[in-house]
């Protein structure tokens, strides 16, 4: 008995081709754009995802900006529902009055401090990146400052510094005098107050820094070490150019972050003693005398020159791209 099969044949539409070889499979052609799947839903996916950053991101970030460039072109107090529009006024007035600039020199004392703490900070990076014992251990010490908030520093280092506290009691161990008045004097108070903020943000300039090495790959340490290179020259010819943008980065946030410092000497001292910085006494013209318009004319100009500065710095020292391999 002989069966016969029926091989189903393909129908082809208009516009496609088909080839049908002897006992072959039927070849199709399919146009371009009528991919399964590809609908008009899968180009508006990744908008999708980004939506809800987006909103986020112009409500809390660029909304708050333009209503402070707004602001400070007023002479709103922050309370009063009349807002006067008095053009350049304040502008004016911050840039007539010496007193209202000359706090960034206290700015300078967080600037040494900024550099110190990075040269601490790639130091540690450096050698905690070889292989030693405990270094885990010390990884965990040096960027546990940086966990803590802001204000629990300030109170633990305000009873540290105050008179007959922590240091002075370590200090009269060393038959050193008990009698210094830290937060005190100009001077002393913002080298301590500069102390404090290496000793909290060593531990980011730190992780960075130590990342920034661990990505170099280990190839190159061998070749330098057949070469005969000692840890400085491996520091000098391979780590350092191979980091240079990360270092880069810190040295930018380091300018803005010495331009902003607020938290540690609002804790500490409230800006007494000349310890007052620009965002202190911005945060006084704004809460404290009720001059919301010259506040945000004041914030604006620290954008300004933090922009600037930033602008600046990639001038002078363009990002290179390092090629490892």
């Amino acid at each position: 008995m002989t069966h016969t099969t029926h091989t189903p044949t393909a129908r082809v539409g208009k516009g496609n081709t088909a080839a049908r070889t002897a006992g072959g499979p039927v070849r199709r052609t399919v146009t371009r754009g009528s991919r399964p799947g590809r609908g008009p839903l899968s180009s508006v996916t990744p908008w999708l995802f980004l939506l809800v950053p987006l909103v986020l991101l112009i409500t809390f970030t660029y909304v708050p900006v333009a209503n402070m460039i707004y602001y400070s072109f007023t002479d709103w107090d922050g309370v009063s529902p009349e807002i006067h529009v008095t053009g350049i006024s304040n502008y004016t007035e911050l840039f007539t009055r010496p007193e209202l600039f000359r706090v960034f020199f206290v700015s300078l004392y967080y600037l040494v401090a900024s550099a110190v703490q990075i040269v601490i900070a790639l130091y540690f990076a450096t050698v905690l990146s070889f292989n030693l014992r405990l270094r885990n251990v010390f990884k965990g010490i040096l960027f546990f400052p940086y966990l803590i908030n802001g204000v629990a520093i300030g109170f633990v280092f305000l009873y540290f510094f105050q008179d007959g506290g922590t240091l002075d009691s370590v200090m009269s161990w060393f038959g050193a005098g008990s009698d210094h008045v830290w937060l005190g004097e100009p001077t002393s108070a913002n080298i301590s107050l500069a102390g404090v903020s290496v000793w909290r943000f060593t531990g980011l300039n730190f992780v960075l820094f130590l990342g920034a090495i661990q990505s170099i790959p280990g190839e190159l340490y061998e070749a330098a070490q057949l070469d005969g290179a000692t840890r400085w020259h491996q520091f000098r010819y391979l780590i350092a150019p191979s980091i240079r943008p990360v270092i880069s980065l810190s040295v930018i946030l380091a300018v803005s972050g010495s331009l902003s410092v607020f938290e540690i000497p609002y804790i500490m001292t409230g800006g007494a003693t000349g310890t007052t910085t620009f965002v202190i006494q911005t945060v006084k013209l704004a809460f404290q005398f009720n001059k919301v318009g010259l506040a945000s004319a004041a914030a604006v100009v620290l954008l300004v020159i933090i922009l600037l500065v930033t602008w600046i710095q990639r001038r002078l020292v363009p990002e290179e791209k390092v090629d490892l391999v």
